[in-house]
């Protein structure tokens, strides 16, 4: 006979097992992660998996989680423009011209004063003067001539009828000789622009010169083409290159190693394509032999004329080599006709007398200096300016 408690044994167990059958199906679809979709014929698959997006979850490389129209996308836009440097004017360098020439230059004024306010001029008094200004680098033959009018002066005149400082300001300015042209001839002629050749040995910062010139004719409203034919330095290329974009000005250049000539022809042939004002070119500094500077230079200007006349040629010398830049400027003056001179570095320890020095020397005059490190320390040179520089405002 069977009990009751049995049948209940029995229902509980069929109830357990039921219960651990149901939870073995949930939790196989549950580890299957898929979900039904209905497929034809009425039979219901599962479908691939969703991926299990978590911290320390991997994406499946073949599986994209966003579409591209959710994606972050960089924005696109057009590179913005360089802002170009305006040059300082010309009137502002010239003050700057001054300033710096008077902490360089005061010296040689103080000094000469100091000598010419003596009670006594005797012997000892102009051998001073003398030393004072060949010390200067102003020359043996120019510090003759100028002791010799001094003295004239102040034995006649003596120095109750004019004041020693305005008799040496006088002097000097004569020394340095205003009526010298120093415009420089960067205007277009007959449809074609200017060409300005750059000469002078490597290490004058002639390359350095010429971009710095390029911002004194911008800064003039002037058109410039810079011409690289300086091929015998990879750096000297890319340093005008860079010099031309500060500046928007185009520079053109050749491979290394290749014909300046060549190089120079291309520069002035796109400044008449471009109608341009002006076209620098600067040249190699190669000094190994005047022959061979002779035939390279005299080359490049040969080319360079067959599209424009060259109308300035311009040499650079550093003030610090003093006398022994008189050396290459002989050089250069025997090469190529020499139309004006740039004295790079006369800051600093550069005498002023090399001024003197070089003019009467070459002949030509100096028309531009170079004052320092800065894009614009190259200014026009003016006689009076230098000399008033060189007094000094307190003397």
């Amino acid at each position: 006979m069977v009990r009751v408690d049995d049948y209940l044994y029995l229902i509980i167990g069929i109830a357990v097992a039921a219960v651990a059958l149901l939870a073995g199906l949930v939790t196989t679809r549950s580890r299957s992660g898929g979900k039904r979709v209905e497929r034809g014929g009425g039979t219901d698959v599962l479908a691939p998996p969703e991926p299990h997006v978590g911290e320390d979850a991997e994406t499946p490389r073949d599986t994209p989680t966003r579409t591209v129209e959710d994606a972050d996308l960089p924005v696109l836009t057009e590179p913005a423009a360089p802002t170009l440097e305006r040059p300082e004017s010309a009137a502002s360098r010239l003050v700057r011209l001054r300033e710096r020439l008077s902490r360089s230059q005061g010296g040689l004024g103080r000094g000469l004063l100091a000598l010419l306010s003596r009670d006594r001029l005797d012997e000892d008094t102009w051998e001073d003067i003398e030393d004072t200004l060949l010390t200067a680098d102003i020359g043996v033959a120019p510090t003759q001539e100028l002791v010799e009018r001094l003295r004239t002066r102040m034995r006649v005149e003596g120095a109750a009828a004019s004041p020693v400082k305005d008799v040496l300001r006088e002097e000097l300015v004569a020394l340095v000789d205003p009526t010298m042209d120093r415009s420089l001839h960067v205007d277009r002629h007959d449809g074609k622009p200017g060409v300005v050749l750059v000469v002078g040995v490597n290490g004058t910062g002639k390359t350095t010169t010429v971009g710095k010139l390029a911002r004194v004719l911008v800064a003039e409203d002037k058109q410039v083409v810079l011409g690289a034919a300086d091929t015998f330095r990879a750096a000297a290329a890319e340093q005008l290159t860079t010099w031309g974009e500060r500046v928007g000005v185009p520079a053109v250049r050749g491979p290394e190693g290749s014909d300046p000539a060549s190089v120079a022809y291309e520069a002035v042939k796109t400044g008449v394509e471009q109608e341009a004002d002006v076209v620098l070119v600067d040249t190699a500094g190669r000094l190994q032999n005047k022959a061979g500077l002779m035939d390279e230079l005299g080359k490049v200007k040969r080319v360079v004329e067959k599209q424009a006349p060259v109308t300035e040629v311009l040499l650079v010398l550093d003030a610090t080599t003093g006398q022994n830049g008189m050396v290459q400027a002989r050089v250069f003056s025997e090469v190529v006709k020499v139309t004006g001179i740039v004295l790079t570095k006369l800051d600093g320890s550069a005498k002023g007398g090399i001024v003197v020095a070089v003019q009467r020397e070459l002949g030509v005059p100096v028309k531009l200096v170079g004052l320092g490190e800065g894009a614009d320390d190259l200014a026009p040179f003016d006689p009076d300016t230098f000399v008033e520089a060189i007094l000094g405002d307190g003397a």
